[in-house]
């Protein structure tokens, strides 16, 4: 139940207990084994080994709970199986981790002793591609969610790395925040009546981190610019109609 949080300016990681509690703060800068460079993404293994995405270290590196240095994989590269600024990571129920390879416009699939196995997308703005990814969720079909950051965007794959669908943002109503905020400000609230339509208010605007919610079968995604998280809700047990055209 304790809360991991990777400190990205300051190198480190702080661990405070579920009711906000600073419990311990460890790692250093650095390039050698168990120091960091702005990490990045976060998550625990099987096992409750800490993962953390060393990003301008280009790599992972695994710790234990306390921050003892355990094991890294990855290095600098445009290749295959190598990371140029990776950003967010998960770990799947097999143990394999999935890194969005941010500078190198994808994501990669790697086996829990850091081996090359996938890749998902390829730089660009089309169906499947991507642009600077932040992050990635797999759900328990092996369906992998990818934030497509500067395309303002979710790309969806299956697991197989082909591409399925596209989320844009469907925030159709604020949230009670948002609400609140403009409530309390009668200029904004009277430029917002002024617009012509309030669909871009909708949509991602460079969106950063992803998580998917097994027990429940929903997408959470961070909607940065947009000071919110929306939702989705993964529909299961549906049948398409069937049309004679």
């Amino acid at each position: 139940g304790n809360v991991y949080v990777t400190d990205e300016w300051m190198n480190r990681v702080t661990v405070y207990t579920s009711d906000g509690d600073l419990i311990g703060v460890w790692g250093q800068p650095g390039t050698g084994d168990g120091m960091l460079n702005r990490p990045n993404g976060i998550a625990f293994d099987a096992n409750g080994d800490v993962w953390i995405v060393d990003s301008l270290n280009h790599r992972l590196q695994k710790f234990t709970k306390d921050g003892r240095f355990l094991a890294k994989f990855g290095e600098y590269g445009k290749g295959e199986g190598r990371l140029d600024s990776p950003w967010g990571m998960t770990i799947d129920n097999q143990g394999d981790f999935y890194v969005a390879d941010h500078k190198n416009h994808r994501v990669q699939k790697f086996s829990p002793d850091g081996r090359h196995l996938m890749t998902f997308g390829s730089f660009g703005t089309g169906r499947g591609e991507l642009t600077r990814p932040t992050g990635v969720a797999v759900d328990p079909d092996g369906d992998v969610y990818v934030v497509d950051w500067w395309n303002n965007r979710v790309q969806i794959f299956d697991k197989n790395a082909k591409f399925l669908a596209t989320l844009v943002g469907d925030a159709v109503q604020m949230a009670k925040w948002h609400f609140k905020f403009i409530s309390a400000n009668p200029d904004v609230l009277k430029a917002r009546r002024r617009v012509y339509t309030l669909e871009p208010e909708w949509r991602f605007a460079l969106p950063v981190g992803i998580a998917f919610d097994t027990r429940r079968s929903r997408v959470f995604v961070t909607d940065s610019q947009r000071w919110r998280v929306q939702v989705y809700n993964k529909l299961s047990d549906y049948r398409e109609p069937q049309y004679n055209l």
